[in-house]
């Protein structure tokens, strides 16, 4: 019986793992350079959205996936605010590799910090004495792959150049 649950015990450490273990903001800014001016403005905004993912491995099995995020929004050609956040998350990852950790730390964890990311980013704004900006979902999966995609394209345009030269 000791063997049965010996066996067990390294069926289960053989499985693929994957655990949230932290979520926090690792950098947080707001700006809005043309308060109080701004706020006789009529608030009809434009509002632009940059996003970018980063890991790192940070011990055998965790990684830091690092969702940044920067909100400018404005008001004709008056910049209304500017939001700034870096959402992090550790993350315990056991028995994945190559392209599903790819798609792991590319796609999903930047799935699960966003929500984060929005709340922070909604509170600031309002602290800011602006109107809720509440973000629309973002498809991590679809940018992952548009960048897969683009990497590729890359690759095979550099192989190209690389023959043409030889």
């Amino acid at each position: 019986m000791a063997e049965n649950q010996q066996a067990a015990g390294n069926d289960n450490q053989n499985q693929p793992q994957f655990a949230l273990q932290r979520i926090y903001v690792k950098d947080l800014s707001f700006e809005s350079p043309n308060s109080p001016l701004v706020f006789q403005e009529q608030w009809q905004p434009q509002v632009n959205l940059d996003l970018n993912t980063s890991h790192e491995k940070v011990s055998d099995n965790q990684y830091e996936v690092v969702l940044s995020l920067t909100v400018t929004t404005k008001i004709g050609d008056k910049v209304a605010y500017i939001v700034e956040i870096q959402q992090a998350g550790v993350f315990l990852v056991h028995g994945i590799e190559g392209p599903q950790l790819g798609q792991m730390l590319g796609a999903y964890c930047p799935t699960i910090l966003f929500p984060y990311a929005r709340e922070s980013i909604d509170n600031v704004v309002n602290k800011g004495s602006f109107p809720a900006l509440m973000l629309a979902p973002v498809n991590f999966d679809a940018i992952y792959a548009q960048a897969l995609q683009r990497k590729q394209q890359e690759a095979e345009g550099g192989a190209e150049e690389e023959s043409k030269t030889h």
